[in-house]
């Protein structure tokens, strides 16, 4: 008898978790896609292919307080649950994390389970708030979070390491609807001819942090923008053997005046390759019009995001009048975030302790609220 009531209590067990697994999934927004159209993005239908509902991504690269995500998110998760509530409150529906490579492999070919398991709690409270994730892999924007083995790699084992950051990612992902996209790289730079032996790094600094990089130290005998498309598809095909589904992109830097495509990564060559186009774009206030100009550029027939976008280098005002513009071209925006609400900023205002950088977040905060209703209109 004791056996039977083990055997009922056990199927009952297991029922119950089947029950509440479908809950959780019959819970789950559903994913994004790109529209039929091929302009823009929508609400995908169970059966994977684009609905009617129409999806404007509107979010924020998201810090706090300059620090990235893994630097608080193992001893101070309440911080990033905090975040993310308050980042929905604002008005987003996509938040773009920037995972560093130090921080999720621990060996060419090994990931790390903790990060990954933080990885897959933050899917989590993406879905809790409503919120799709831009996972933007591959950083190495602080030296001292790069392992040295990295910088050691060649071209070769470089790009199978990187491979092994994807599917490991992916592989965390694929089951959720909840990330946006994959963001295979933060503004790649291609190399003209050959680099010396461990110089992946750029050289710039902005707030102690290098956000670019170098995809290869050596060019070889195609043309920059093809080994660009070829280290895209190296990436790609990485996450596509654990998730079939989710769209990527890359984080571009923009076409500049004299320079054009220094990047080496051009929008007609590499859009094949990719779901869609993201770019970053910061209006400058002594030739605005070359942010539009930026944006032309990257009309190659794929939807497109300005991914990253803020009154850094000019006003609000004119950062306004770029966003307005954009809408002929962009279907997408994200600024940025750290840690601060616009209340926040009222009090620091009100206590005489606004800084001037934050007064800057807080005039993008403002601007994010009052854009909104016309750049996110579902249809």
């Amino acid at each position: 008898m004791k056996r039977m009531v083990f055997i009922v209590c056990t199927l009952l067990t297991v029922t119950s978790l089947r029950n509440a697994s479908a809950a959780a999934a019959d819970n789950m927004p559903p994913r994004i896609v790109v529209a039929a159209n091929g302009h823009g993005f929508a609400l995908a239908l169970p059966s994977g292919k684009p609905g009617q509902h129409i999806f404007h991504p509107w979010g924020f690269n998201y810090g706090n307080k300059g620090r990235l995500i893994e630097d608080f998110w193992q001893t101070h998760w309440s911080t990033v649950a905090h975040d993310f509530k308050n980042m929905r409150a604002l008005g987003a529906n996509v938040v773009r994390v920037h995972l560093q490579f130090g921080k999720l492999m621990r060996g060419p070919h090994t990931p790390d389970a903790t990060s990954l398991a933080l990885l897959a709690r933050l899917l989590k409270l993406a879905q809790t708030n409503h919120l799709y994730l831009d996972l933007t892999g591959l950083a190495c924007y602080r030296p001292a979070d790069t392992p040295a083995w990295y910088s050691a790699l060649d071209d070769r084992r470089r790009w199978a390491a990187q491979q092994a950051f994807w599917r490991a990612v992916a592989h965390t992902c694929r089951q959720s609807h909840m990330v946006f996209c994959y963001d295979l790289v933060n503004e790649p730079l291609v190399p003209a001819g050959s680099r010396e032996p461990g110089q992946w790094r750029s050289g710039s600094n902005f707030g102690g942090y290098d956000f670019l990089q170098y995809i290869a130290l050596h060019q070889g005998d195609i043309s920059r923008p093809a080994l660009a498309a070829q280290w895209i598809d190296r990436m790609t095909r990485a996450i596509r053997s654990q998730d079939k589904h989710t769209l990527f992109t890359v984080g571009l830097l923009p076409w500049v005046r004299k320079w054009g495509w220094l990047s080496g990564f051009e929008p007609e060559v590499i859009a094949p390759h990719l779901s869609f186009i993201s770019v970053h774009i910061y209006p400058s206030a002594r030739h605005p019009e070359d942010a539009m100009t930026a944006l032309r550029k990257c009309a190659v027939g794929k939807p497109i995001v300005i991914e990253e976008t803020f009154p850094l280098s000019c006003s609000a005002q004119q950062e306004e009048r770029f966003l307005l513009q954009s809408r002929k071209f962009a279907c997408g925006w994200l600024g940025h975030y750290d840690g601060l609400t616009l209340s926040d900023y009222a009090k620091l205002q009100r206590q005489g302790k606004l800084t001037i950088p934050e007064a800057i977040y807080q005039s993008w905060q403002q601007l994010f609220v009052k854009l909104k209703p016309r750049f996110v209109r579902q249809k």
